[in-house]
């Protein structure tokens, strides 16, 4: 999700998304079960700080009174200081919807007022302040088939997602392509490859693969008939991604797409 530079908070994250109850969830392919779980502001407890690839960390998170979330939703983390100044920015969750804990991966950015103090800062037994889980729209429920296509952090929900299926006995409904600069820098990249994901490298080869971007012959193989297709990653991935899959036929609406990156 969007991490941004110093005093430049997210217009999604402006409180314009209920604080708790219950969003619609899409129907149709893909979509969630008629409504989409929605959590206002919980206390959490840091239990768990991993950094397992280069300048990014994962935080299990012990949320007071949680919400079950859905696969692709995600939670905003709150931080103030000691003046009464507040950041806040979003951060999808990667545990599956069964984990008693929330998992965020967040990525380091050097000018993120709130990732930098995520990723070298917190340890575990602090308290964070948190909403959530969040968003309607890029969810997946667990039963229908979908098509995962992610790049670099954009993994991380779809990660969720294939945790979920890994939980229901469901695996088989889910089919994952990510792209990746190198495979050291990929979150979770041993998980995707035991889950069968397709993964793609631009700056070095790959198995037989040389480098390069993701191609629509890397998602021929990939694209069946009737599965709503998630797509996360920057914005020219996101873009790219989603062209690809429309001119192999999948309809514009069956693609659901989520954008993050720096915008302050």
């Amino acid at each position: 999700m969007t991490e941004e530079g110093p005093r430049s908070p997210h217009p999604s994250q402006a409180g314009d998304e209920p604080l708790s109850g219950a969003v619609p969830a899409p129907g149709g392919p893909g979509g969630g079960a008629g409504r989409a779980p929605s959590g206002g502001w919980r206390t959490a407890t840091v239990v768990g700080v991993r950094r397992p690839v280069p300048r990014a960390v994962e935080l299990q998170l012990d949320v007071a009174d949680r919400v079950r979330h859905l696969a692709g939703q995600h939670y905003v983390v709150r931080l103030t200081a000691d003046d009464g100044y507040t950041a806040q920015r979003s951060y999808s969750v990667a545990s599956a919807p069964g984990d008693p804990l929330v998992e965020l991966f967040v990525e380091r950015l050097d000018d993120g007022e709130v990732s930098t103090f995520l990723a070298d800062v917190v340890e575990p037994g602090d308290r964070l302040e948190v909403r959530g889980p969040i968003g309607g729209w890029f969810v997946w429920d667990g039963e229908r088939p979908a098509l995962l296509v992610g790049g670099g952090t954009g993994v991380v929900p779809l990660v969720a997602m294939l945790r979920a299926a890994r939980d229901l006995g469901r695996t088989d409904l889910l089919r994952t392509a990510v792209s990746t600069r190198t495979l050291a820098e990929l979150p979770y990249a041993d998980e995707l490859l035991e889950a069968g994901a397709l993964v793609v490298t631009t700056r070095e080869p790959h198995g037989v693969r040389p480098a390069g971007r993701l191609t629509a012959a890397d998602l021929v193989p990939l694209c069946e008939p009737g599965r709503t297709a998630y797509v996360c990653g920057s914005d020219g991935f996101a873009e790219a991604a989603s062209r690809l899959l429309v001119d192999l036929g999948i309809p514009a609406a069956d693609v659901r797409v989520e954008r993050f990156g720096a915008s302050g």
